[in-house]
């Protein structure tokens, strides 16, 4: 299982048991998130055009919100790849960043050095990555 596929479980956007083959997941999961996450989700046919893979749009921002709130830490998760992957439970090493810097097609210049640069890249395009799979993520958030 990719690190970006860690997003997608962390998030409930895995509800077709196909999906979960492949990753190794199981919808069982879902019964695991607070009830305010699972009340983030609105239904399916709000959402005509949601990817195969997402059997509803997951409100992103709601969930995240949600798990902020039970979380003891302050964490800047709209702007921070760190902080978002620590709020999901994801590994938010360095190592695991530069995985998933690969697996998302980041730019190999944005690869080593200056690691802002890549993490400001990976923010990004997880987001947007999140919203071609069937997440509702603000438009602020995408660009």
């Amino acid at each position: 299982m990719g690190v970006f596929s860690s997003f997608m479980q962390k998030l409930g956007l895995f509800k077709d048991k196909a999906a979960a083959a492949v990753t190794g997941t199981s919808s069982a999961h879902a019964g695991e998130l607070p009830a305010e996450v699972k009340d983030a989700a609105p239904a399916a046919d709000a959402v005509a055009a949601a990817p195969a893979a997402a059997a509803e749009a997951v409100d992103v921002i709601a969930v995240c919100e949600a798990l902020a709130k039970a979380n003891p830490q302050k964490l800047n998760w709209k702007t921070s790849i760190v902080d978002l992957m620590k709020l999901l439970g994801i590994d938010s090493s360095l190592a695991n960043r530069k995985a998933l810097a690969q697996e998302l097609n980041c730019p190999a210049e944005l690869i080593g050095g200056d690691y802002s640069k890549m993490n400001i890249w990976l923010h990004k395009a997880v987001m947007k990555k999140l919203a071609e799979n069937g997440g509702k993520v603000p438009a602020d958030l995408l660009d």
